[in-house]
């Protein structure tokens, strides 16, 4: 029997599941996820749907726009996002089940140039580099800080680093990561702050260097069980992608194992 079967009995077990209702095949599960998970989630729906026969739909978007969707009543069994506070703001209004919140992988921030960029940049970066590097009309492309995860994990490692007066007169800021990565694959910004896992699905973006992990706070994707949705395949699911099976395939896209 596959690890992931084994855990999803558990979770049952552990909750009160009904575990005479936990047999599935030939449903469909809709799933929220941060736009940053896309590809290892799509891969995992995939291996999903090949040993369990559950069709599985996803929605990816910025973290702050599912979680708002989540609490206006969307019909999604299970919520992947990219900010333990998004996570914190759904357990308080009581849209998630507290207990099946679990936070299995992690991410890097990394500050990325079109490719065949001619700029160059220290680990970390000087505020006399990025300078150079925006001026006169550069843009530095990050998710926006008000709202999208990766905008504010990346607002905190250039103040932590004392790098924030140098960029923030020539912001381009988006709704979620991947547009801030489009951006830059363009060559409609210079410089861009995206997770390490989006830099790596292009060639027309290269990495100019990794920010500390230090200067920000901990990248994590709390997962967890919509409560009003709440299903024997969203559960099966959720203990797939937290198995042994499941973490392999966010490794193969670069996310890191908490």
């Amino acid at each position: 029997m596959h690890l992931f079967r084994l855990l999803t009995l558990l979770l049952a077990l552990v909750s009160g599941f009904p575990t005479g209702g936990m047999a599935i095949g030939g449903e469909t599960l809709t799933v929220f996820a941060a736009a940053s998970l896309t590809e290892a989630m799509t891969e995992a729906g995939r291996e999903f749907k090949q040993s369990q026969g559950v069709d599985v739909r996803f929605s990816f978007a910025a973290s702050s726009t599912l979680a708002r969707q989540i609490e206006a009543g969307a019909p999604a069994g299970l919520i992947a996002l990219a900010s333990e506070d998004w996570a914190d703001y759904l357990a308080t209004s009581g849209a998630i089940l507290p207990e099946t919140r679990i936070s299995a992988v992690g991410n890097r921030l990394v500050l990325i140039a079109p490719s065949g960029t001619e700029i160059t940049l220290s680990e970390p970066p000087t505020a006399a580099e990025l300078t150079a590097a925006l001026d006169p009309a550069g843009r530095l492309a990050l998710g926006d800080p008000a709202h999208v995860p990766a905008g504010i994990y990346a607002r905190q490692a250039l103040e932590n680093l004392g790098l924030w007066p140098a960029v923030a007169a020539h912001l381009a800021l988006t709704d979620n990561v991947r547009a801030a990565l489009t951006l830059v694959a363009r060559g409609e910004a210079a410089l861009g702050v995206v997770y390490a896992t989006d830099a790596r699905l292009t060639a027309q973006v290269q990495v100019l260097a990794t920010l500390p992990r230090t200067s920000h706070a901990p990248i994590t994707y709390p997962f967890a069980i919509v409560r009003d949705s709440d299903s024997a395949e969203a559960r099966a699911f959720l203990a797939f992608l937290t198995s042994t099976e499941g973490l392999a395939i966010f490794e193969r896209f670069g996310f890191t194992r908490n």
